[in-house]
């Protein structure tokens, strides 16, 4: 029930970040769009500010050119010079669309438009009510002032900044709320999941001390069996309630490394599951020198454990542990059902497990796989289907002070 609800969290967790992931894009797409919006819609305001200041300046020049039009009708042909100014240039074309005269740097000409641009130039039309020298149309050429361009970017640059900060600012209160019931759920559930753990303790540990003070040799062999079954159960769930105790108290604290003799350690917790290999008639050779490591023994004793848990969950009935100890490394080897190739690199992810047919909840190499990743520390498995699995831990790269 309790791997039941910690998997719930992890549920709960993913469909928190998942719901997290798919708003925020939205969200961002959304703001992306309306910033792209409003920029579209400031640069085309400034820029019809720009042609109405241009209009007035341009229609002045075009009033000029018209008079030397005029002048220049007037007097035709003894005059034959057309009229230039230093402030613009210009050009005239009949009814027919023609050029008549042009001193236009950028000659690609717009007839439907009063003002616009061409290039890096302002264009200007005015039609001509009198047909001077035969003109309908004149055009007006002057440079485009560029400085207003600079301080329409600089200016959306900045209400784009301060718009993105407004919207992250409202998007992080949306957020929260969106969220706010999922996360009440997540921290019910890991409240509950940490205090019932918690309890699990006492009645464990009080099965297990009167299992060991229990006198055999008065007891008939009936009793005697039903005792070894309730001390493989109590050992099953003590050994189940050290993995959820890592997962859901310790795993965030701060590690005690101290130099641990792997020797005396691997011996130990090889007597404490005599007991569950026996149930089985599995039995353990173990070959080991000596050899030492410095971390944290808690977790050191979670990574034998589970390895040996493992190794006696999907070992074969009357089967063999070999635990070989060398000074780099030791390797915990079954005899067992064996892993699929394509599976190995999927058992140590949480809630992963050999095949449906065996007990257990899959949490066990994960929390493996964690500590030999926090130190820095190597894990390999070669497995045949139908003959068994080789764990091996190399410890010859673990730091010397980590947690410290």
């Amino acid at each position: 029930m309790l791997v039941s609800k910690n998997k719930d969290i992890n549920l709960l967790r993913s469909s928190e970040k998942s719901s997290l992931t798919r708003f925020l894009a939205l969200y961002s797409v959304l703001v992306t769009m309306i910033l792209l919006l409003l920029g579209i819609f400031y640069y085309k305001s400034q820029e019809e500010l720009m042609f109405s200041n241009q209009r007035i300046k341009l229609s002045e020049y075009a009033n000029e050119q018209v008079k030397e039009l005029k002048l220049l009708h007037h007097y035709f042909p003894s005059r034959t010079e057309y009229p230039r100014s230093y402030n613009f240039n210009s050009a005239i074309y009949d009814i027919e669309r023609v050029k008549i005269f042009s001193t236009l740097k950028n000659s690609d000409i717009n007839f439907d438009k009063e003002i616009y641009r061409s290039g890096d130039k302002i264009h200007f039309v005015k039609y001509l009510d009198d047909y001077y020298l035969g003109a309908k149309y004149l055009f007006i050429e002057v440079e485009e002032d560029a400085s207003w361009y600079a301080q329409t970017i600089t200016n959306i640059i900045i209400l784009g900044i301060f718009t993105l900060i407004i919207m992250a600012i409202f998007g992080l209160f949306f957020v929260n709320i969106l969220l706010r019931p999922m996360k009440n759920s997540i921290r019910l559930l890991d409240d509950f999941i940490k205090d019932t753990t918690h309890e699990l303790n006492t009645p464990i540990s009080a099965i297990l001390a009167n299992v060991e003070m229990m006198d055999t040799d008065v007891m008939v062999e009936k009793n005697k069996k039903k005792l070894h079954r309730i001390n493989i159960a109590a050992k099953t769930v003590s050994h189940l309630y050290q993995d959820l105790t890592f997962l859901t108290l310790n795993h965030n604290q701060q590690s005690k490394n101290e130099w641990i003799d792997l020797r005396k350690l691997i011996e130990d917790r090889v007597e404490y599951f005599t007991i569950l290999a026996g149930s089985k008639k599995i039995t353990f050779s173990l070959d080991l020198n000596y050899s030492a490591i410095h971390m944290d023994s808690i977790k050191m004793t979670r990574v034998i454990d589970n390895l040996i848990s493992n190794a006696i969950k999907y070992n074969k009935r009357s089967g063999l542990i070999t635990i070989v100890l060398r000074k780099e490394y030791f390797i915990v080897k079954d005899s067992g059902i064996g892993i699929e190739s394509s599976q190995i690199s999927a058992i140590f992810e949480r809630y992963s497990r050999f095949n449906n047919s065996e007990g257990g909840f899959g949490i066990g190499l994960n929390i493996v796989k964690s500590i030999i990743d926090e130190y820095n520390l190597k894990i390999s498995v070669k497995s045949v289907l139908g003959k068994g699995t080789d764990i091996r831990v190399d410890f010859s790269r673990a730091s010397m002070g980590k947690g410290e």
